[in-house]
């Protein structure tokens, strides 16, 4: 299709220029010697030690929002649906910052973020299912005070905090990668999301026309949706905890796909993937790039990119119909 080619040559071309910029310019004679094994000097040290891990991340972390918003909006069958709605970044948050406080390395600040994550998962989840079974309303609502209630809770850290700390502590919750992230088990979960929302991709297409229609094709809607809360939920904690919160490319990535036309789930899953991780990584260079040395939250620049191409696909798509 013309729309993968198309977001293979825009993720190619992220990744030249998340290897290429910075504060110290790479050539791409340079780069094509760092990568071939014939350049051992600064370019070498400079490219796979900073920039390539962090665009690695950049990208496992887009990918893996925007799949988790494919999942959500057809599981809540709500358009506003994004990963953090159902209150796992609130549970991630208060893991994170109540690691900083500590003053715990990176490695307990992710473990952190993760527990708070699944703690928050489990929660939405016992307290929407409680007795008897659960709609995507009562999913929605529950997720949504519980979400509230994780902000409350990030509010009083936030306000007990040192001011030595705030700084870390807010660059975290706007999304930032410069930290050591730990991305290889990042790729892994993304990889098992993409697989396993494939094989579901088929039950997506009925679900995404209502449950009564599902169960009338023979769709068991009870289990599948239990499927697809538990690895949206997943995709969500494990994004959060490499790169804090970052908003707007689960929300939108869909959308802006289903403008152009990529409607079937079977494709608009692993589109949604390459374009959440192209639009990331784009991003995250120009958060280190643009006010050199000085590095801005990338959060801030996915709705820079993001809300200007979003209201234009959406002009252009309600001026065609």
């Amino acid at each position: 299709m013309l729309i993968f080619s198309v977001l293979f040559a825009a993720l190619i071309l992220s990744y030249l220029y998340a290897l290429l910029a910075g504060s110290i310019s790479i050539e791409l004679s340079q780069l094509v010697a760092v990568l071939t094994g014939r350049e051992t000097g600064l370019p070498h040290r400079v490219v796979l030690e900073l920039r390539l891990p962090r665009a690695l991340s950049a990208f496992t972390v887009g990918a893996l929002l925007a799949l988790a918003g494919v999942l959500l909006q057809v599981l809540l069958r709500n358009p506003l649906a994004d990963p953090y709605i159902l209150g796992i970044s609130g549970g991630a948050a208060v893991g994170a910052l109540g690691a900083m406080l500590l003053g715990a390395g990176r490695a307990v600040l992710s473990g952190g973020a993760l527990l708070g994550a699944l703690l928050s998962m489990l929660l939405v989840f016992g307290l929407a299912h409680g007795r008897g079974s659960w709609s995507s309303t009562r999913l929605l609502l529950t997720g949504v005070v519980v979400a509230a209630g994780w902000a409350a809770v990030v509010s009083f850290l936030l306000a007990v905090a040192p001011e030595s700390n705030l700084r870390g502590m807010l660059f975290w919750l706007m999304g930032d990668l410069s930290y050591d992230a730990p991305y290889s088990w990042g790729i892994g979960m993304l990889a098992v999301g993409l697989l396993v929302s494939m094989l579901i991709a088929r039950n997506l297409n009925i679900l995404a026309r209502g449950e009564l229609q599902a169960a009338a094709l023979g769709v068991d809607a009870k289990t599948l949706r239990i499927i697809v809360y538990v690895l949206a939920s997943s995709l969500c904690a494990i994004a959060v905890t490499i790169a804090g919160t970052i908003g707007f490319i689960g929300l939108v990535v869909p959308h802006m796909l289903r403008l152009i036309g990529v409607t079937d789930h079977r494709s608009l899953i692993p589109a949604a993937a390459l374009l959440g991780g192209s639009l990331l990584l784009s991003a995250d260079t120009l958060a280190r790039t643009v006010m050199a040395p000085q590095q801005l939250p990338v959060g801030v620049l996915t709705a820079m990119l993001g809300v200007p191409l979003f209201l234009a696909l959406l002009y252009q798509g309600t001026r065609h119909r």
